[in-house]
């Protein structure tokens, strides 16, 4: 490691004392390349953003290209005006099923091992079997219907 260290630090780079500051510790040369790379990407996404205002076209502008643009509805409402819970309802359902599929990763991970592949296949059965009674009760409540108000 003090070898990395040293060839680190001979090099002759704006910020090389800095750095040299940071990493004289040892365990944080580890960290050199993540530094790295942030400092690309923001150099990266900055250059970007410079060269597209100044190479881009400007277009014209008028009212309506200006006014804020809300779903396809008029901005001029009453901001607020109520709407229907399904709205709410139909999002908590998918943070609730979405949530869920998280859970399969892990297992998915130690499915490979040969010990526990009946166990945790049963497993994931009732995990899965248990969604999906979730899932018909929602349906049979009618949670999800549209048409009816």
């Amino acid at each position: 490691m003090a070898t990395t260290l040293d060839s680190l630090l001979a090099l002759d780079f704006p910020g090389a004392a800095l750095a040299g500051l940071f990493l004289a510790t040892g365990d944080l040369v580890e960290y050199v390349p993540v530094l790295v790379m942030l400092i690309f990407a923001v150099l990266f996404a900055g250059a970007n953003l410079g060269l597209s205002f100044v190479l881009g076209a400007k277009g014209k502008t008028n009212p309506v290209k200006e006014a804020a643009y809300e779903c396809g509805m008029p901005p001029i409402t009453d901001a607020h005006q109520r709407f229907s819970v399904k709205f709410y309802l139909v999002a908590i359902l998918f943070v609730l099923f979405d949530i869920e599929v998280v859970f399969l990763y892990p297992w998915a991970v130690h499915f490979g091992e040969k010990a526990l592949q009946t166990f945790l296949f049963v497993e994931m059965l009732i995990f899965i079997g248990i969604l999906f009674l979730g899932w018909w009760y929602v349906i049979r409540k009618g949670a999800v219907n549209w048409a009816q108000e």
